[in-house]
C-alpha cells in the first residue's frame, strides 16, 4: 500500500514540510512518481519503529498509539522559558541564554552547544506555516535523561530566512528545542509541529496568552491520549 505526502504527512499529526526534512536528513523512504512523492507504508512503519516514532491517527496509526519518547514537553517547556518581543537580530543571542542556563547538562557542553549555535548552518531552522518555525541542531545531540528544553520566542519582527515558509507567511514564531538524545528528536519535532500546526499552541500564541495558560495547556497535552484539541474544537 502506497501513501501520498498528504496522507503521510496526517498519519504523523505533522505539515509537508516537516515529512520533506524527514526524506532529507533522516532518510525517510519514498518513491517519486510523475512529479510527487509516494510512501510505502510497510517501509515507512520500518523506518518510524528504527526512530522511535509513532503515527498519531490515519493510515499508519496502532490501536493504541502512545508517545515513544515518554517526553513531557511542558516541563521542556518551564526550563528554556517564553520569551517576548525578542528582536529578530537578537535570537541567536537569546538562544544562548536559554542554552546558558541548562543546569542540567555540564558546563563543558553547554559551551559546545553555544559553539554550535553560531557555526554556520549549525541551525535548522525548520518553518512548518502559519508564522511558526521549530529550530533545532542540524547535528543530533545526547544530553542524557530529563535534560530536553523547549523555549518558544515571540519575536518583534518576521525572521529573514534563506529558505522560504512553506505558505508565505512571515516567521515571527519560534520554538526551539533541544531534546534528550536523538531517539528523542523526531517524536519532538512531530509533536511540536502537530501542536502548532493544528493543535491546542497555535492559538494561545496568536493571542499572546499568558505564560501559565499555555504551559497547562502543552501539560494536558503530554497526558497519553489526553487533550490535544483541534483548532475550533470546543474544550
Amino acid at each position: 500500500m502506497y501513501l501520498n505526502l498528504i496522507q503521510l504527512a496526517e498519519s504523523f499529526g505533522v505539515s509537508e514540510k516537516v515529512v520533506e526534512d524527514w526524506i532529507h536528513d533522516e532518510g525517510l523512504p519514498c518513491v517519486p512518481d510523475r512529479g510527487r512523492l509516494l510512501f510505502d507504508r510497510a517501509r515507512v512503519a520500518l523506518w518510524a519503529a528504527a526512530h522511535g516514532l509513532t503515527a498519531r491517527a490515519g493510515f499508519l496509526a496502532p490501536e493504541n498509539g502512545a508517545f515513544t519518547s515518554g517526553l513531557a514537553l511542558a516541563p521542556m517547556l518551564r526550563i528554556g522559558g517564553i520569551w517576548r518581543a525578542v528582536p529578530a537580530s537578537g535570537v541567536v543571542e537569546v538562544l544562548g541564554r536559554v542554552i546558558a542556563k541548562m543546569s542540567a547538562i555540564a558546563q563543558p557542553v553547554r559551551a559546545l552547544l553555544a559553539q554550535r549555535l553560531r557555526t554556520k548552518g549549525g541551525i535548522n531552522w525548520a518553518p512548518v506555516g502559519g508564522g511558526f518555525a521549530l529550530p533545532h541542531f542540524s547535528t543530533r545531540v545526547t544530553l542524557g535523561r530529563d535534560a530536553g528544553m523547549v523555549a518558544l520566542l515571540l519575536l518583534r519582527e518576521a525572521l529573514p530566512l534563506t529558505e522560504p515558509p512553506p505558505d508565505g507567511r512571515a516567521v515571527t514564531r519560534l520554538f526551539f528545542f533541544i531534546p534528550p538524545s536523538p531517539r528523542a528528536h523526531l517524536d519532538t519535532l512531530a509533536r511540536l509541529s502537530r501542536a502548532v500546526v493544528d493543535g491546542p499552541l497555535r492559538g494561545l500564541v496568536e493571542r499572546d496568552a499568558p505564560d501559565e495558560e499555555i504551559f497547562q495547556t502543552l501539560a494536558a497535552a503530554d497526558t497519553p491520549g489526553g487533550a490535544e484539541p483541534r483548532r475550533g474544537s470546543q474544550p
